[in-house]
């Protein structure tokens, strides 16, 4: 039998996670099955789980398939309507679905939604990981409203409303099941980071809608997993976001843009090389390599129908700075 929703949570070693934010989740989502998916965890977070929490369903991955991996495998066995894709250090909020739901009910062509992220240690600012809706800029840079860059707004109520966006973040992502399997879900290949961006424009290729409800909201620690300041974040941020664009662009802007960015990502590899150290400079490097060795393959999986120019730009990132 399928339930409505499903409120999944991917775990790796995160046991202190858990122990501090599932009791919050299973409180405030008393009308969705929560469900844990373990990418073959080393520490005793399934034990504890099973000891702990008897009402909820665990999915054990036979290793550690990352962050699109872990989802994809342990989704086949997650039979609902609508999954919740949560991340372990994340605080939801009382009534956080209902709106999220209501949305979904409202607009039958909406296949993802997120709720507002503010930041777990400073209640009042937007998260980095989401903020108030993900949107790109003209040269495939991700960015969000209430964020650029490391720059996080306070919130004051200015992104309280439901609006169309282009991504909406892993962190705290509502998505029709259908929806997601008819893309096959997230590019395992990616392994982790900007794999929620790749699936909704691919999403938006089709003629679906990304929204946002700032109706609904949720805290998130940030880094609980990976640190934006380690070398390994730089490397899969900047190879996804190439494959990505050879992906998903629509020409003329793939040729012309990927070579501006690759000449891009060379002088940001020497700015993080002087601010961050050599591995970050590496990070760039091996990046680059590894986009180029997946090339072929990212071409194939290119979709075949593009109706029209669905790469937009929203030039928030300009009206920012002035």
């Amino acid at each position: 039998m399928s339930e409505r929703l499903a409120i999944v949570i991917l775990n790796w070693n995160g046991k202190t996670w858990l122990e501090k934010f599932l009791p919050s989740v299973i409180r405030f989502s008393e009308k969705a099955k929560v469900y844990v998916i373990d990418n073959l965890s080393t520490d005793d977070s399934v034990p504890y789980l099973q000891a702990n929490f008897p009402d909820v369903g665990i999915v054990i991955n036979n290793q550690n398939y990352g962050f699109a991996g872990g989802y994809n495998e342990g989704l086949k066995k997650i039979n609902a309507e609508y999954y919740c894709l949560l991340n372990s250090d994340v605080e939801v909020t009382e009534n956080w679905t209902s709106p999220v739901l209501g949305l979904f009910e409202r607009n039958s062509e909406i296949a993802a939604i997120q709720p507002k992220i503010l930041s777990y240690q400073n209640k009042n600012f937007f998260e980095f990981a989401g903020a108030g809706g993900g949107l790109i800029d003209n040269l495939g840079y991700p960015y969000c409203r209430g964020r650029i860059f490391d720059d996080l707004e306070e919130d004051k109520g200015q992104y309280d409303d439901e609006t169309e966006i282009f991504w909406a973040s892993g962190c705290c992502l509502f998505i029709r099941s259908k929806d997601f399997w008819e893309q096959n879900g997230f590019d395992a290949r990616f392994f982790a980071h900007q794999e929620e961006i790749d699936l909704c424009w691919r999403l938006i290729n089709t003629g679906k809608k990304i929204y946002y409800t700032g109706k609904s909201k949720v805290y998130h620690v940030g880094g609980g997993t990976l640190n934006k300041q380690n070398a390994q974040k730089t490397y899969l941020n900047i190879r996804n976001n190439l494959s990505m664009m050879l992906k998903n662009l629509p020409f003329p802007q793939l040729i012309w843009l990927i070579f501006f960015r690759l000449c891009l990502d060379g002088v940001a590899g020497i700015y993080f090389g002087v601010k961050n150290g050599f591995p970050h400079l590496w990070a760039v490097v091996r990046a680059h390599f590894s986009f180029y060795g997946q090339a072929v393959q990212t071409w194939k999986l290119r979709q075949s129908s593009q109706k029209h120019q669905f790469y937009q730009s929203k030039w928030l990132i300009f009206k920012h700075f002035l």
